[in-house]
């Protein structure tokens, strides 16, 4: 699933990009977050999940139902503020020799498991909750440089986390932002 990070006018679509909070983004929702951008049109909004918030757990260990199977070892992350007591698996693919993600995205615990048994390099990992906008909020939030959009063009994302990801991935495509992301939350100590 490769999809345009370019922006147009109406028919741009971030769908298949990572979103990199900007360093001067305080909502605590999404500070220092790296957003996986499932779908997204001006019309109709965004949706997508925060890949850098791992919760130390896997979902053998938080639910029962997947103790046993194949999915046991798959690490949980908090997707986002909006249906936090829902969870949602999603796996991807980075073919290195061809340059192409393909993103499965809210996909049935069936098919995560048929893809790690079937696919080779497959990353599958269960989100609770996911981060939304309504049509036209996100196009808001870009213009006010809440957000740095970066396309995925290497596996990096899965294989760092927390504000460490973060601050890699902010440094790779906006560099002269680097020195902001070490700021003290308040100047006041600093």
């Amino acid at each position: 699933m490769r999809m345009s990070t370019r922006i147009k006018e109406s028919t741009t679509t971030i769908a298949g990009s990572l979103l990199i909070a900007h360093p001067d983004l305080h909502d605590g929702n999404f500070r220092r977050t790296v957003v996986l951008i499932s779908a997204h049109t001006e019309e109709d909004g965004a949706l997508g999940v925060i890949v850098n918030r791992p919760l130390e757990r896997t979902l053998g260990e938080v639910h029962g139902e997947f103790a046993f199977g194949p999915l046991a070892g798959v690490a949980l992350y908090s997707g986002g503020p909006v249906g936090t007591e829902q969870m949602l698996l999603s796996a991807w693919q980075w073919n290195q020799e061809t340059g192409v993600f393909r993103l499965h995205f809210g996909i049935s615990a069936e098919k995560a498991a048929e893809l790690l048994e079937n696919e080779p390099g497959t990353e599958v990992r269960g989100f609770l909750g996911y981060a939304g906008w309504t049509g036209g909020q996100l196009e808001g939030e870009l213009k006010h440089k809440a957000w740095v959009v970066a396309p995925i063009d290497s596996p990096d994302f899965s294989e760092e986390n927390g504000e460490g990801l973060w601050k890699t991935l902010l440094g790779r495509v906006k560099p002269e932002l680097l020195f902001r992301a070490d700021a003290p939350e308040d100047p006041s100590v600093n």
